[in-house]
Formats: structure tokens, C-alpha cells, sequence
């Protein structure tokens, strides 16, 4: 036979052992070898099916729970979370035809203008279209300041081709638009295209800089401070950096402001355990809706400046303003203004999207971020990091450099497209009202003003018997209700412990994008639902 562990000497040894066992009387532990059914195959019984598949799973297995990366593991991002896959199952069942009380799903739990209805802005694609389809550029069909546009893009394309890579900061012509966009945002404050990178929507700018920004062990491990509540796109990337996450706390009952005591407090406790050195924004704020003042801002970045932080905006929100007396002011044109002490030495990146705004074009994924005051040596290592990606999505970079680079008055696409635009603000202003005075006339709920962006975050009262079946179902108590919110209604919003908030408050996330009339019905669906839940857990 075979050497030892050979195959037939395996067989051997154990026909020997089994014959021995006959011997002795011991004939219920003999190991029984499979019997062949015919030439060729082998039976196996079911248990003993189950038992090789088991031995063979656990041996063949590389990346198990246990050795996969735990920091991948800890990461959470609710807006995908787990009520979404159950609104995803639910959705399954309604379409085999099983009973509920409802329809359909509603996702309010993402900010997807489109998938709610929003019609995309026509210039914009017409674009995008030329540039991906080049012949249409002989096409009648097309107005020439679109193909204006495209003729320029596709010009700074390897082959004129929207399918060739670019240079991984992204293609020049279109950051030169983008420095331009923000000269004439800003009200003349100059801007350079070298400190310009496009990216893959606003979320690849944020976690590149954090990825750049993170070193350190032990006490000396980046500590990044984040508002509470937050976009989880934050904590998912910190906790996947295995960076330090320092929360501070938007102020709830002055409409979710934002106070430098409250940060100097989170900066001083974090100093115990961590080296707080970035100090992210998000304004407008998601979820919470808030429109930052002049004043706010420039304290922030006096603080920024006193406790040298490296500042990360997110101004993905910018076009998303509807309250009287509010105004978006970027951290670029207030750092300028606040003069060269300032302006020369507080290091900023701010970042926008394609996602946002009127165009709500988030499956494109463009995106830029504006870097300022960046050694020149981290330049380099920026493009280093940047180029391991190659480079953001061309369509989407497209996308991008109609956002910056709109139809002026002159050109004949200008009137359709103004139109167009400020029909999807105003109707989003609409909404947003209209959500504040619904929700605030619920009993047990209380919502700020809807300065911005396209959320309410409102405040909900969950009954102690409600708490105490939470938690009997291993459940954090916003979550239950969020998930008896789904089931009963087909209302899918994210619980407020996903963004973060105070301990013992709870609030969801609701988006304003469905159309109006749909809006309106899903709110009141949200109102008879809150009602009977307090009547059922009072």
C-alpha cells in the first residue's frame, strides 16, 4: 500500500480495527465503511453528509468570523442597516402576494432623489449623454452649449473617451470649473486647481482625508471629533481605521446648534486617552437639518486655529437651504475673510457632490474636495493615495463639471435649466415645512425647523413598557420602533441611535424627498402609528 496516512493503508488499518471489534463483541462501535451501491459511487447516509459538509466547511475556510478583520467587523452604517434588509424581505413577500397592511415600502430612510421621484435636471444628462455617446454631437437634438461642454470634457479624455482613465486627481479642465465655482461662490475669494481633487461622491474625499490624517498608537491615536448626531459615514470610517472616534453634542433645544464650549469640553476629556487632531462639520447638517451662522462658523475655526485641528467640511448640503434668514457660508470663503493669520496656517478640506443639492444625481458618484494648506511633501502623498484608486468615475466627474459649470444667462439652455432647478428647491422647501408642522402636531413627538438639507430628525417619546420590550427582544429602544413602524406600515426611517444622540433620547430619520401628496400620506401614517404605539405601551 500507500506510505502512512496513504489512502489504502487508511483502508486497511481500518478494516483490521473493524475486525477486531467483531471479535470482541464490540460490534456497535465498529466504524463502518461506505458501502458501494454499484461501481463507481458511494452512499452516504444524511447525518453523515451533514457531518463531512461541517468538517469540510471549517477546514476549507479562510476568512471566518474569528479571523476576519474586526475592524470591519465593529463598523456599523445605519441608513443600510438592518431595517432596511427587513424592509427588503418585506418587500419579497408583497411580491409573492402574502397579506400586509400596507402596499408597499416606503424608503424614507436614504437621501435617493431619484429613487423617490425627483426628475433628473435635463441639461445635466444631456451632457453626461454626449460625453458617453459622442456621435449624438451631430445630433439637432442637442442644444450647442451642451455640446460645448462636452466637446471640452471629452477633449481633456485619453482618446476622447469617456471610457480611458484619467490623471487620479481627476481631469484638469474640470477642476479648473471647479475652482472657478467656487471663486464665484465665495464672492471672489480666489481658488487654485492643484488644490482641487474630484472624487467618488463626497464619501471618498472624507475617508481619503481620514485615512491620510490617522497614525499612532495607544494614547497618541488620532482622536477624530464628530457632531452627535452624525452621518454614520463618520463612525464607520473611523471605526474602520481603528482611529479614535470624540463625540460632541449638536445643542437639541437651540435647533441643534452647535456651541465651542461643547467642543472644548469634548477636546479636553478626549485628551485623557487619545491625540484629538481633526474636527469634522457638516453643514447643512445631516440629519439634523441645522444651517450654520456666520458667527458659529467663524468660532469653529478660531478654535480649530487655537488648538491647531485639522478641519473636514462637508458642504454637500449647500444648495439645500429653505428657512427665512438662513444662508449657506462655506468654511473656505469665512477662513479667507477672517484674514492671513488664519487663512495661511488652518488646514481645510471641504467637499461636495453630485448626490445633493437639485441634481440628486447620487448614482453618478461625483464629487470633489478643496484642500488648503497642505505641507507640499503631504501633497504628494495625497496623489500617492489618491492614484492606488486610479481615479474617480469619468461619467461621474462629467456629472460634476455641469453642477460647477451650469448654462449662464446667455445660453440657451439657461432658462430650462434655472427652471428646472429652482422647481426642485422650492418643492423641497415645501416639504420641508410641511414635515415640521405635521410632525410637530403629533402628540409625544417634537421636531426643529428644517433649516436645510433633506431631513427631519424628530424627537419621539417611547413609552418605559415599549423600553422594557426592546430590550426583551435584544433591541435599542428607537430601533423596536422603527421596526414596528416597517411592519405595520411599510414606512422604512433609521433609528436615532444610528446617527448617535443623548442618552435617553430617541428620534429617526425621515428623508422629505417623496412627492408631495405621497409625503403628506406617509406622514400621517407616522401620526396614527405613534398614537396607537403610545396608547398600546402607555
Amino acid at each position: 500500500g500507500k506510505g502512512p496516512g496513504g489512502c489504502r493503508s487508511g483502508r486497511k488499518d481500518m478494516a483490521l480495527r473493524c475486525a477486531a471489534s467483531l471479535t470482541a463483541g464490540r460490534q456497535s462501535r465498529c466504524p463502518r465503511l461506505p458501502r458501494p451501491a454499484r461501481e463507481g459511487t458511494v452512499r452516504w447516509g444524511s447525518a453523515a453528509k451533514a457531518s463531512a459538509v461541517t468538517i469540510n466547511e471549517k477546514a476549507s475556510r479562510v476568512l471566518t468570523l474569528e479571523s476576519m478583520n474586526p475592524q470591519v467587523k465593529a463598523l456599523e452604517y445605519a441608513v443600510r442597516g438592518p431595517i432596511v434588509l427587513k424592509a427588503g424581505e418585506i418587500e419579497k413577500e408583497l411580491r409573492k402576494g402574502i397579506k400586509k397592511p400596507f402596499t408597499e415600502v416606503i424608503k424614507a430612510n436614504i437621501g435617493d432623489a431619484h429613487a423617490m421621484g425627483q426628475r433628473p435636471i435635463t441639461f445635466l444628462r444631456q451632457v453626461v449623454a454626449l460625453c458617453t455617446y459622442p456621435n449624438l454631437l451631430d445630433s439637432p437634438s442637442f442644444p450647442e452649449d451642451a455640446k460645448k461642454r462636452a466637446r471640452r470634457i471629452l477633449q481633456g479624455c485619453g482618446g476622447n473617451s469617456l471610457g480611458s482613465y484619467t490623471a487620479s486627481p481627476g481631469i484638469n479642465c474640470i477642476r479648473e470649473d471647479v475652482a472657478s465655482y467656487i471663486k464665484r461662490r465665495d464672492g471672489g475669494v480666489p481658488a487654485d486647481p492643484e488644490n482641487i481633487y474630484l472624487t467618488t461622491g463626497a464619501s471618498d474625499g472624507i475617508t481619503t482625508m481620514l485615512k491620510i490624517l490617522v497614525s499612532g498608537g495607544g494614547r497618541s491615536r488620532t482622536g477624530v471629533m464628530i457632531p452627535i448626531p452624525q452621518y454614520p459615514l463618520y463612525s464607520a470610517a473611523i471605526s474602520d481605521l481603528n482611529a479614535i472616534q470624540v463625540n460632541y453634542y449638536l445643542d437639541e433645544e437651540h435647533c441643534w446648534g452647535l456651541d465651542v464650549n461643547e467642543l472644548r469640553r469634548s477636546l479636553n476629556e478626549a485628551k485623557a486617552y487619545c491625540n484629538p487632531k481633526v474636527l469634522c462639520i457638516i453643514n447643512p447638517g445631516n440629519p439634523t437639518g441645522q444651517v450654520q451662522t456666520r458667527k458659529c462658523i467663524e468660532d469653529v475655526i478660531h478654535f480649530a486655529w487655537e488648538e491647531k485641528l485639522f478641519l473636514l467640511a462637508d458642504e454637500v448640503y449647500q444648495d439645500n437651504v429653505y428657512s427665512e434668514g438662513c444662508q449657506f457660508h462655506s468654511f473656505k470663503k469665512i477662513l479667507y475673510e477672517m484674514g492671513p493669520e488664519y487663512y495661511n496656517n488652518v488646514e481645510l478640506a471641504s467637499f461636495h457632490s453630485t448626490s445633493k443639492g437639485y441634481m440628486g444625481e447620487c448614482g453618478y458618484r461625483g464629487g470633489y474636495m478643496e484642500v488648503l494648506n497642505l505641507h507640499p511633501e503631504i501633497k504628494g502623498q495625497l496623489v500617492k493615495l489618491l492614484s492606488v484608486r486610479l481615479c474617480p468615475p469619468v461619467s461621474g466627474q462629467a456629472a460634476m463639471d455641469v453642477v460647477v459649470n451650469p448654462p449662464k444667462p446667455e445660453e440657451e439652455s439657461y432658462t430650462q435649466f434655472i427652471k428646472e432647478k429652482e422647481s426642485v428647491l422650492d418643492n423641497l422647501a415645501k416639504k420641508a415645512k410641511i414635515t415640521e408642522d405635521m410632525l410637530n402636531k403629533v402628540p409625544g413627538m417634537h421636531c426643529n425647523p428644517l433649516q436645510g438639507a433633506m431631513y427631519a430628525f424628530p424627537r419621539i417619546f417611547i413609552p418605559s413598557k415599549a423600553i422594557e420590550e426592546a430590550k426583551a427582544h435584544k433591541m435599542v429602544p428607537d430601533m423596536f420602533y422603527c421596526m414596528k413602524l416597517l411592519e405595520e406600515t411599510g414606512i422604512c426611517v433609521v433609528p436615532g441611535s444610528g446617527f448617535g444622540q443623548r442618552e435617553g433620547s430617541y428620534h429617526f430619520r425621515l428623508t422629505i424627498l417623496p412627492p408631495v401628496e405621497k409625503l403628506k400620506i406617509l406622514l400621517e401614517k407616522v401620526k396614527d402609528f405613534h398614537i396607537k404605539f403610545l396608547e398600546k405601551y402607555a
